[in-house]
């Protein structure tokens, strides 16, 4: 039972394009938002589609994957666990986020790598 405790399971299109931290020892980090539709019936039965959006955080190795192969609407599968952080903005108000913390993810819908300006 341990095994799905705090486990997210999510398939989706990137937002936006992932946004990459490199940091001083080489290390990346990449931030990015998974939209995930669902569609359903409102009370009078007629059909609404909606879209749930998600903060990814993926590390490491797999940040460099994501820098290199992924941009806006790049569909994925990820799989993780959620962390909720509250911090300070720039304006000094203080912020709450939910995040997917990525432990593993599948590229999907066979998009090409995206090119890279030299």
């Amino acid at each position: 039972m341990n095994a799905i405790v705090n486990s997210v399971r999510l398939l989706g299109n990137l937002g936006k394009d992932p946004s990459i931290k490199t940091f001083e020892d080489g290390g990346k980090i990449a931030n990015c938002s998974l939209a995930t539709p669902h569609i359903g019936k409102d009370r009078e039965g007629n059909r609404v589609e909606d879209t749930d959006w998600h903060n990814l955080v993926i590390r490491g190795k797999m940040a460099e994957i994501v820098e290199k192969y992924l941009s806006k609407g790049s569909q994925l599968a990820v799989e993780g666990t959620l962390r909720s952080r509250k911090y300070t903005d720039g304006n000094g108000e203080e912020k709450s986020v939910t995040e997917v913390l990525v432990n593993d993810f599948q590229m999907l819908g066979g998009k090409k790598p995206k090119s890279t300006k030299v």
